[in-house]
């Protein structure tokens, strides 16, 4: 997919500095079998790489340092069949990948329970010099060279407690082990900070990313009450040193319905979440008007719509576009992976509409300016 955005463009769109041009993506690309759907339905190679199918969208660069997890344990196969791979992840987890179905494998067990397993691996958060390899600065110069969103990605205030605990422990541990929690977002946040000014004298740090896949369809697996005990002051403490040095957007992933938490999200610094599933209840429509300029969005169009006829690819389309280009900050593209099931047709009707409704939209501000 070619980026064909700079990065100050971008920046000025999804702060609503600037609303000039419309921006669109494919955030995930398609699900697993649908390439070979598509191939039996004629694609060119071209389609199977989404190369034929017209963005307009930046590069998002990661900084080429480590702000996570700091073992460099390599993953291994533990056992393989022709339905599953099981092995041993970089945190030491056992895990399980269902072939064929599914993209992230599952973990089977966790490494922490209390204090005492994780003062076992706490330093696995700690600062240190490993975190920037030797020449992380040329990739990051190169990057910015080339007019790349420079992004330092951190770890999710939910997330990885998470991926240390599992969701229930953590769910619990909020209440039965809240100091837990309180040291394992304290040791990161800290950690944190040295990355930042370590590397801002250097580079610009433009975008924070934070992946946290907090809720289902149902609501957010934590509330807004644990959002601000917890999470707020471990995004804050990032925040605060992120945009002293240059940064403007806050970024969270989250699929699922967070409603309920967006007011303490806001709170703590989040300005951009994505992907909005329609499907979970997130309607940019209806988000923009609560919030207005405070939220910006990637994603938004219901994935599942391309499934069913052009007509409701159109009601889709007609509902959110004409909106989002007059406020800006939205990067239009679906809220998810592509399904399977979606006919290719269906999917060249999408990206043909989408570009007639923004370059319509667009010229309709231009004569009303």
């Amino acid at each position: 997919m070619r980026a064909d955005v700079f990065r100050e463009e971008y920046l000025d769109y999804m702060i609503f500095r600037e609303n000039k041009r419309p921006l669109f993506t494919e955030l995930f690309g398609p699900l697993i079998g649908l390439k070979e759907e598509w191939q039996a339905q004629g694609a060119a190679p071209e389609e199977l790489d989404l190369s034929a199918f017209r963005y307009r969208c930046p590069e998002i660069a990661y900084l080429p340092v480590n702000a996570g997890w700091l073992s460099a344990r390599p993953a291994e196969v533990l056992q393989e069949t022709d339905e599953y791979i099981i092995g041993r992840d970089q945190y030491g987890r056992c895990v399980k990948l269902c072939k064929g179905t599914a993209t992230l494998p599952l973990p089977l067990d966790y490494p922490v329970r209390n204090m005492a397993d994780w003062l076992q691996v706490k330093h696995q958060y700690e600062f240190s010099e490993i975190r920037l390899p030797k020449d992380w600065v040329r990739i990051a110069d190169e990057y910015l060279a080339r007019g790349h969103v420079l992004t330092l990605s951190i770890p999710g205030g939910f997330d990885e407690p998470r991926q240390l605990m599992g969701e229930e422990a953590l769910c619990m541990a909020y209440y039965e082990q809240p100091e837990l929690i309180h040291d394992m977002l304290d040791t990161m946040g800290d950690m944190v900070v040295r990355v930042i000014k370590r590397i801002s004298p250097v580079v610009p740090i433009d975008n924070i990313f934070v992946h946290e896949d907090m809720a289902g369809k149902s609501g957010s697996l934590v509330g807004p009450r644990q959002v601000s005990e917890f999470m707020t002051p471990y995004y804050r403490k990032v925040w605060q040193h992120a945009r002293v040095v240059g940064a403007r957007l806050f970024s969270l992933d989250s699929d699922g319905d967070i409603n309920g938490v967006i007011p303490a999200l806001l709170d703590a610094g989040i300005n951009v979440v994505y992907p909005m599933e329609p499907a979970a209840n997130m309607d940019i429509v209806v988000v923009r008007r609560k919030y207005g300029t405070r939220l910006a969005f990637i994603g938004g169009i219901d994935k599942h719509v391309l499934r069913r006829s052009k007509e409701e690819i159109l009601v889709e389309l007609e509902y959110k576009i004409p909106p989002m280009i007059a406020s800006g900050g939205c990067m239009f593209g679906l809220d998810h992976r592509i399904p399977n099931g979606t006919p290719l047709e269906n999917y060249r009707f999408y990206i043909q509409k989408v570009w007639e409704m923004m370059d319509r939209e667009a010229a309709r501000r231009i004569e009303t300016a």
